[in-house]
């Protein structure tokens, strides 16, 4: 009989949120406020809070703390810009954007410039987001000249937080419909000397191209390419384009047409269970004449719980490969579940794709 596990189970995001948070956070708040109500703070945070999400939780303090610290929204305001440096965890910092969020929409500009100062502690990416919903105009007036702050913080808020589709986020449907209003923002950090800026217009961009893909194409086609930086932020933003298949955004990233190769791939064990490594092992061979530079991915066809399946593209490598020549490619993949996704059991094909093009296959049975 194997020896018990008496590890503790691994911690989960919520628990940035826990009850001794709670008590620092209210300590902290009743050091910066005489009036702070403590025990009505602890009493709307902890009550029910083993149920609450992650997100639940955020927002939970945000409300609690309009509850116990007493004057106007904007006095409340200054104590937590007086609060944001002691709170020593970046994304519990969140809360206090969320509580401007929920509580600041009667006074935008108010709020907004308290967002851009506390987004320097905890992002405010997700708060800024009811604002552009609700006075698009507005807010993205004043959201285009964070452009030029010199904080990067602030600087990715304008492009991070006006990112039509951000994980996590409220959608901004009307951004979704017609990006235009975000392309001064894009066009002004394209060159930012930060990378954390840089990744997040690559990021927004790449959201952008899945409805709009002519959009972004029409756009990166008239950046010089030649530069380090917009090519980098071009390479991230034509990701899932590249991993459709595009021919313009292959073509503009160097990878011309059709590949002119021949391919095979194997997939190794045949069976495995949650937690086993499949192996993905890949042969291309040049049938050109010419020297081919190739976009590398490959394609599970993931089982669905009532039958079906549905499928997912992962980038596996670019290769420059010469006329004639051959390459072989080794991937491992630990197969596990995730929030976003769960496995399930049955037969999983596994798809070689080049340039677009998917040019052979494989599979393997997952039992559970």
């Amino acid at each position: 009989m194997p020896a018990a596990d008496d590890s503790p189970p691994p911690a989960q995001l919520k628990d940035w949120f826990n009850e001794a948070r709670y008590r620092s956070l209210a300590a902290q708040l009743k050091a910066l406020a005489a009036g702070f109500d403590e025990d009505l703070f602890l009493k709307q945070t902890l009550e029910g809070l083993e149920a609450r999400s992650l997100m639940e939780r955020l927002h939970q303090a945000a409300v609690a703390v309009e509850a116990a610290l007493p004057g106007s929204y904007r006095k409340q305001v200054a104590v937590l810009k007086k609060l944001a440096p002691q709170v020593e965890h970046g994304f519990v910092s969140i809360f206090l954007c969320d509580f401007v969020a929920t509580f600041g929409r009667e006074d935008v500009e108010f709020s907004l410039e308290a967002l851009r100062y506390l987004t320097t502690f905890g992002s405010a990416e997700f708060a800024v987001r009811p604002f552009l919903a609700e006075f698009p105009q507005q807010t993205m007036a004043i959201v285009q000249g964070w452009v030029a702050d010199e904080n990067e913080h602030v600087r990715r808020l304008a492009s991070e937080g006006t990112r039509p589709r951000l994980p996590w986020g409220m959608r901004l449907t009307h951004l979704v419909r017609d990006p235009s209003p975000c392309a001064p923002i894009l066009e002004a950090l394209k060159d930012d000397e930060s990378l954390y800026v840089r990744k997040s217009v690559a990021n927004h961009l790449n959201d952008i191209s899945k409805d709009h893909p002519e959009w972004v194409l029409k756009r990166l086609e008239n950046w010089d390419l030649n530069q380090e930086r917009q090519r980098w932020i071009a390479r991230q933003a034509c990701r899932t384009l590249i991993k459709r298949g595009d021919p313009r955004a292959l073509r503009l990233l160097g990878f011309g047409g059709k590949a002119k190769v021949d391919a095979a791939l194997e997939a190794s064990p045949q069976s495995l269970r949650l937690g086993d490594t499949l192996v993905l092992e890949a042969r291309i061979r040049s049938t050109s004449r010419s020297t081919q530079r190739l976009a590398v991915d490959y394609v599970v066809h993931y089982v669905k719980a009532r039958g079906g399946v549905f499928e997912k593209v992962f980038k596996w490598s670019e290769i420059e490969l010469a006329a004639g020549a051959e390459v072989r490619l080794t991937k491992r993949q630990t197969l596990r579940d995730f929030t976003t996704r769960r496995h399930h059991a049955g037969l999983h094909r596994v798809e070689l794709q080049v340039n677009g093009q998917r040019l052979a296959q494989a599979g393997f049975e997952l039992r559970l």
